[in-house]
């Protein structure tokens, strides 16, 4: 087997270099076939990914780097039937990881990698708005956490946490911050048997294909990335006082037997808001959009877990 190793060096600030020449070495001391491409710029490992399987052929790739590098590659592999991935986390949210059960120490999970206990298939969702479409595999979000995502990625909040080792709390210092300029919109949501959910005073609908998103929020406790199903939960009718109070149980999961969280089951949606909203898709920010179709492609990856 060959591996091909797609590296963000820039992920956690930075140390995405210096972890990846910490594991270099043991690839070479087993004789291990790899070849690996350091990206240079943002969008760069998606068109790796793409270069790589663009002739269909069965390939297994290794990303080393976050959850948005892992959403840029998944966005270029041609033929995801035929791609198997392996994943070193490092990046501050490593939600991928966290719902997959996925080692967080590098050395572990090269180790994993190398020595696969288990191939596990998951869905791949997709958002469509306008023209332009782009897959997921953690989860999409409009509204409220999408512009956490959006302002996230250029907050110096993330480039501090992540130097103390405490990336993931970025989200939280930024939804705090957000949660005075949002002001919460109506969204129209209808599902594929023609049922159309109207919510008022909507903070953000989140299509989650695993439980976590934003640096451990587990929004969705009983997804499950290989049922078929997006696991879509909308926050709505609720004051800033309550979303307060229901944010630190959602790191527990413990947010969604209240009233004002809807969940929701389907394997497609259209969401429409009365405005353009911030978009994301694995925490990468998209184009405002008031009107989305979200669904899953009906392709799965096949995944390294252990």
């Amino acid at each position: 087997m060959k591996y091909h190793f797609i590296v963000n060096p820039k992920a956690r600030s930075g140390l995405g270099e210096m972890i990846w020449r910490r594991l270099e070495p043991e690839l070479i001391k087993r004789r291990t076939a790899y070849q690996c491409c350091l990206t240079t710029k943002r969008k760069e490992a998606g068109r790796i990914a793409s270069d790589i399987t663009s002739d269909g052929k069965p390939y297994t790739l290794v990303v080393l780097g976050g959850d948005g590098t892992l959403n840029e590659v998944i966005n270029g592999i041609a033929c995801p039937e035929k791609t198997t991935l392996g994943y070193i986390p490092i990046g501050s949210s490593n939600d991928f990881a966290r719902g997959l059960g996925l080692p967080k120490d590098p050395e572990r999970a090269m180790e994993m990698i190398l020595r696969p206990a288990g191939i596990r298939k998951i869905d791949i969702g997709e958002v469509t708005g306008g023209s332009r479409s782009s897959r997921f595999l953690v989860s999409a979000g409009i509204g409220f956490d999408a512009a956490v995502c959006h302002e996230v990625c250029v907050s110096k909040w993330k480039v501090f946490l992540n130097r103390i080792g405490l990336g993931k709390l970025s989200y939280a210092v930024v939804a705090l911050d957000r949660l005075k300029k949002d002001r919460p919109v109506t969204m129209r949501l209808t599902l594929p048997d023609g049922t159309v959910k109207i919510l008022e005073r909507t903070y953000f609908t989140a299509f989650m294909n695993l439980p976590y998103e934003g640096g451990g929020f587990k929004f969705t406790p009983e997804a499950d990335p290989g049922d078929g199903m997006l696991d879509v939960i909308a926050a709505h009718g609720i004051g800033i006082p309550k979303v307060l109070f229901l944010l630190p149980l959602a790191l527990m999961g413990k947010h969604t037997g209240f009233k004002g969280i809807s969940l929701i089951k389907c394997r497609e949606v259209r969401v429409q808001a009365e405005r353009a909203l911030p978009l994301h898709t694995d925490g990468e920010p998209g184009f405002l959009r008031r009107d989305i179709r979200v669904r899953l492609t009906g392709s799965r990856l096949n995944v390294i877990v252990k």
